[in-house]
Order: C-alpha cells, then sequence, then structure tokens
C-alpha cells in the first residue's frame, strides 16, 4: 500500500487545512455555541482554522465523555444549526467514545429491558464471561492497565432482577463496549454518517487504546486486534473526506506505528518535553524529536486534559521528569488539594494538571516561544482555549470541583475573553497564529538545528517561501524570518499587537 504524504492526505479530505485548531467546550467561551462564534469573529479572524468543540451531545457525566446521543445537540449549547454555522468558515472535529456509551443511552437501556434478546445484548461485554471459570486471577489484575482502583466492571440489574457484570474501564455513567462485534461497529458507522452529514470533518476516536481486550494481556493497545478498527473507520471516512483521529496515551513508538499505516496521531510527546526544555534551557533532546517525530501528526501542549508523563517517557527520563514536576509542584492542582502523597512521585503521575501558562510560572516570555516552537513543529498545532487567552489557575473552580482537571477549565464571559484579548501576550499569540496559518512554508519540508545546547532553530520550506525560527532558550528570546511574497531577502517578522 502507498503511503501518502502528510500534504497528500490533507489535500484530499476536503475542507481539513493545515491551520491551526482551537480546542474548546461548547460553553466555554462565552457560555454556548452561538457565543463561541461570536468571540472568533470579534478577536480571532485569521488565527484559527478548525475547531474541536468538545462533547456537545446529551451526556450523563464526565462533562459531555458519556454522551446518551450523537444525534442530538444538548439544548444548553444550542442546535445542530449553530453547529453547521460554524462548519461553514471552519473546519470540525468532535469526539466518538469509541470504548463507551452512557448507561441513559437508548441502547443499553434496551439491553436491560430485553437483556439477550435485545440487539443490543452483544454491544456490552460481560466481564464474568469474558474472564471464564476461576478467573481474574490476582496475576491477571496485576497485569491490567487500569484508570481506576478495584476491578474494571460494574454490575447492573437487569428488568427481570437478574444481576450481571459489565467491564467499565472509567466512571459507572460509562459502559465499555466491545468494537469486535458486528453490532457495535454498525453503530459506530451509523453514527459517524450522520456526523459527516452536520458538517464534521475529524472524528477524533477517544480512550481508543482501551477497546482491545484479551486474556493473559494488559488489555490496552493490544496487536494486532487494535489495528482492524482504526483501518476499517479511517478507510470509511476518507472516501467522505474525513478524517479520523485515535487518541491513545501511550509510549512514544505508538505514535511512530500510526504514522507507517498513514494514521494521524497526537504529538503527546511535546508537552511535558516542551517544559523540560525550557526548565533546562537545553533544545538536544526537542530538536531529536523534532527531527523524527511524525509528520501527519497534530500537535498540543495543552487540552482539556492533563500533561501527559508517561508519552514523553525515554525523551525526558525518571530524573528529568521528577525535577520538572518539582519545578512546577507550586502550580499544579494537587498542590492545592490534598492528596495521597504517593500520587506525588513521578511514576504514579499519569497526568499533570494546571494551565500550561501557570505550568510556566506565567513567564509570557517563555510562553510565547513555547507556542512558536509548536507552531514550527511537524504536523497541525491545537491551542486549547485556555491557552489561547493565556489563562492562569483556576484555584477557586479547582477547590468547588473534586476533578483535578477544574484547574485548566475556566469559563470565559464575552467580556473576560475582550479583556484577555487586550493584554500583549495574547495580542502577540494572536498575531503568531495568523502568520501560522497564513505563510505557505508551513505546508513543505522542516530543517532543525541545534549549534549550541541553548540555541534551536527551525525552519520550514515550501518553493520559495521559507520561514526560519531562531531562539535562545537561555533569554527565552527568538526572532521569526520569512521570504516575504517569496522574494530571496529575509526580513523579521514583526508580532503586531491586535
Amino acid at each position: 500500500m502507498v503511503q501518502l504524504s502528510e500534504k497528500e492526505r490533507i489535500s484530499n479530505l476536503g475542507s481539513i487545512t493545515n491551520k491551526i485548531m482551537l480546542i474548546t467546550y461548547p460553553d466555554s467561551m462565552g457560555g454556548n455555541l452561538s457565543t463561541l462564534k461570536i468571540a472568533l469573529q470579534q478577536h480571532f479572524k485569521g488565527a484559527i482554522g478548525g475547531i474541536h468543540i468538545l462533547p456537545f451531545f446529551p451526556s450523563s457525566g464526565d462533562r459531555g465523555f458519556s454522551p446518551i446521543t450523537y444525534r442530538e445537540v444538548d439544548s444548553g449549547f444550542g442546535t445542530w444549526q449553530e453547529v453547521e454555522e460554524l462548519a461553514h468558515d471552519h473546519y470540525l472535529m468532535c469526539d466518538m467514545m469509541v470504548n463507551h456509551v452512557s448507561r441513559r443511552c437508548v441502547e443499553f437501556q434496551d439491553y436491560l429491558e430485553k437483556k439477550d434478546a435485545s440487539p443490543y445484548a452483544n454491544m456490552f461485554l460481560r466481564y464474568d464471561t469474558f474472564w471464564g471459570e476461576g478467573r481474574p486471577t490476582p496475576e491477571d489484575l496485576q497485569l491490567l492497565y487500569r484508570r481506576k482502583d478495584g476491578e474494571p466492571y460494574q454490575q447492573v440489574t437487569f428488568s427481570d432482577g437478574e444481576t450481571r457484570k459489565l467491564w467499565c474501564s472509567f466512571t459507572d455513567e460509562q459502559l465499555d463496549i466491545d468494537t469486535a462485534q458486528t453490532v457495535t461497529v454498525k453503530y459506530l458507522k451509523e453514527n459517524l454518517r450522520w456526523l459527516s452529514s452536520k458538517g464534521i470533518s475529524i472524528v477524533r476516536l477517544d480512550a481508543y487504546g482501551y477497546i482491545t481486550k484479551r486474556k493473559g494481556t494488559n488489555c490496552f493497545f493490544v496487536e494486532p486486534e487494535i489495528w482492524d478498527l482504526i483501518t476499517d473507520l479511517r478507510d470509511t471516512l476518507e472516501r467522505k473526506g474525513m478524517l479520523v483521529l485515535p487518541e491513545v496515551h501511550d509510549v512514544w513508538q505508538t505514535s511512530l506505528k500510526f504514522a507507517e499505516r498513514g494514521i494521524w496521531s497526537y504529538d503527546f510527546v511535546l508537552p511535558l518535553l516542551m517544559l523540560h526544555t525550557l526548565y533546562t534551557q537545553n533544545a538536544e533532546k526537542l530538536a531529536h524529536w523534532l527531527q523524527i517525530c511524525p509528520r501527519n501528526q497534530f500537535t498540543v501542549l495543552d487540552t482539556h486534559d492533563g500533561v501527559g508523563v508517561f508519552d514523553a517517557f525515554d525523551w525526558v527520563d525518571n530524573q528529568q521528569a521528577q525535577a520538572v514536576i518539582e519545578k512546577i509542584e507550586d502550580r499544579l492542582s494537587y498542590a492545592y488539594k490534598p492528596l495521597n502523597p504517593e500520587k506525588k512521585r513521578f511514576f504514579r503521575s499519569y497526568q499533570l494538571y494546571g494551565t500550561y501558562y501557570s505550568l510556566l510560572h506565567e513567564n509570557s516570555s517563555a510562553y510565547l516561544l513555547a507556542r512558536a516552537i509548536q507552531f514550527f513543529a511537524p504536523g497541525i498545532p491545537q491551542v486549547y482555549y485556555v491557552g489561547m487567552l493565556a489563562g492562569e489557575n483556576d484555584i477557586e473552580a479547582l477547590m468547588a470541583n473534586p476533578d483535578h482537571r477544574a484547574i485548566n477549565r475556566h469559563n470565559y464571559s464575552l467580556s473576560e475573553i475582550d479583556q484577555c484579548c487586550k493584554t500583549p501576550l495574547v495580542g502577540k499569540l494572536i498575531a503568531l497564529m495568523r502568520f501560522r496559518n497564513e505563510y505557505p512554508a508551513f505546508g513543505g519540508e522542516i530543517k532543525v538545528n541545534c549549534p549550541e545546547s541553548n540555541i534551536l532553530e527551525v525552519s520550514r520550506t515550501q518553493g520559495a517561501y521559507e520561514a526560519i525560527m531562531k531562539c535562545d532558550l537561555k533569554t527565552y528570546q527568538f526572532t521569526i524570518y520569512y521570504r516575504k511574497d517569496g522574494k530571496p531577502d529575509l526580513q523579521p517578522l514583526i508580532l503586531e499587537e491586535n
């Protein structure tokens, strides 16, 4: 099978462009989808090419990640009309939870009522049947890759009073589905077709690594089974001009496996590696990663979750990660809440929670440099809405919410957004985003050079267009040179504020 280049794959995918994608909840910029559109029109014209709207469907928990149905927009956010209007001006991404559904969904409620007579019975994985008599053993459980304490199941009661254990990797509102079953794949594809008809260009497959369950394994990203669904959905969506994006927090080699198969992935190495680079003022590891990382990827520094620790292992080793955590510990969510001390040790830290601006101790020069490096990196950049507004840790929200991620999920009013956009830092960031979107060089080749440990140079070239970023990590200062209108002379970019 011939692998297409990054540029060729983008050109084959309809509305998807190599322009910065905003990540936002449907209600985080003004309160709903209509105000999101207003905010983008007022302050971010040219700065945003695409939008990842985090789950806007009716949901029973986890801030949208327990979807009851994909066929409706939660009335508190708006209607399909607002979604389609956003799709006129931006390419859109939304989430599909391929590992689980809400226990409130029609399919599961039908299963509770009719049990094995339900057409959806095979969608749900029976825990006891999966393991068989005498299992799981302590060794089985020790091997499992788990996100919660205890065994990954919940006990449900059917209409006739019978109880069964069903596989449940996350919260009790989120029951796992069996993607090896025909009925489940049909359910996913029917919903994908619906989303396509509403203007969605990219579907993010949430918690994709958890879909494979096989005895004798850790039941996470089990090969070769893991490739069956992604290949099927990738081929199905590309025929519709859509892109599939699996969300997998795993070792960095996993992203290379996706790239080898022509499947787009996330660069989850970059967030922690960037912190390590900026705090040590040493660019050598970062330069090496930029040289070998996948080209068909979406880059992030911040998302609605935290900064992954395990994702960057090898590029940031245990000792280096511990050093980073110690430097930013006063900005992490557990610095403000009682937490088991063991959770503070590196090997227990799954993700680090705080806004990216606060994790850099609100150092505006370091933060703007981090974004400049991200925008010059291979792939399509994503910017979380809190990061786009250079938001600081929301301690008030954190104290009122048991979820540590609340520290980085502040909901902004339109007036707050207006005030943020008047700050010099956000003004320069928006100008930098516009340059990244409008200048043609970012669709071409990349060269990375690290002549001294504290000096990083990255160039992007396409045809007569070239942009070069040179930075000094000791001062956090950087300069971007570019050939204007393809002319031979390089000139510095002046980041003019709004």
